[in-house]
């Protein structure tokens, strides 16, 4: 089996549920026999969000590249980025270290053309909602993308930040969320939407969300088993 290395701490909350998830998906699919080498390299989440926050792309791209040869060093053979906005210098950190990281928006974007889906919403950070990088797959394979307006993005990006990025999570804020997804599924025909942070699962799911969610976690975790457990 190959060793997972893992870029964390943006944020702790999802880390967790990564660790959690590789060790519980691979023992069963093993019937108990194993469970995976997993190395994490864990990042000051204040640091990489202040260099983001400040579009400091080429110091953000330096930090997160030693975070990743650290994991090249102790012999980690698929390595990820378990934050969707990190995914901003995606191409320069995957060209800096010379390593093919295994993308969640890359992941998230095979499973909507699986699914055969034609107009996807995108809930996140605002950087995740405004950049590019995670839309650039979907744009690709020829798939609308859709984004809350403006004031919808502002109130997503503060309860990401404010409130699970600390695990903490109210049913007022999933009344708002599902409010922000019925109105996109109305106005803008969405079929399903992305939740392009990998907090958002710890409010959304398939059982309380109008439309089909595609779990970013959930769908980067089946790659990074199914990579880490082939022949």
């Amino acid at each position: 089996m190959k060793k997972i290395g893992l870029v964390g701490g943006t944020g702790p909350e999802s880390t967790l549920m990564y660790y959690k998830e590789l060790n519980t998906r691979i023992d069963k699919l093993t019937k108990g026999e194993a469970m995976p080498d997993i190395a994490i390299e864990s990042v000051n989440f204040r640091k990489a969000w202040g260099l983001v926050s400040n579009g400091k792309n080429d110091e953000l791209t330096d930090y997160l590249s030693e975070k990743v040869e650290g994991l090249k060093s102790c012999g980690a053979d698929i390595i990820a980025l378990t934050a969707g906005t990190m995914h901003i210098v995606y191409d320069e950190v995957a060209k800096k270290t010379g390593v093919s990281l295994v993308s969640i928006p890359k992941a998230v974007c095979d499973e909507a053309v699986k699914r055969n889906l034609k107009t996807v919403g995108l809930l996140g950070t605002v950087f995740t909602m405004e950049k590019d990088y995670m839309k650039k797959d979907f744009v690709n394979a020829g798939i609308n993308v859709v984004i809350p307006n403006k004031p919808e993005r502002d109130l997503i990006a503060k309860r990401i930040l404010d409130e699970l990025e600390l695990g903490v999570v109210k049913e007022s804020t999933l009344k708002e969320f599902t409010d922000i997804i019925n109105r996109m599924k109305n106005d803008d025909g969405i079929e399903a939407v992305i939740l392009g942070c990998t907090e958002l699962p710890l409010l959304l799911n398939n059982d309380n969300c109008p439309v089909l969610c595609l779990d970013s976690v959930d769908i980067h975790l089946n790659k990074l088993v199914e990579l880490a457990i082939e022949e």
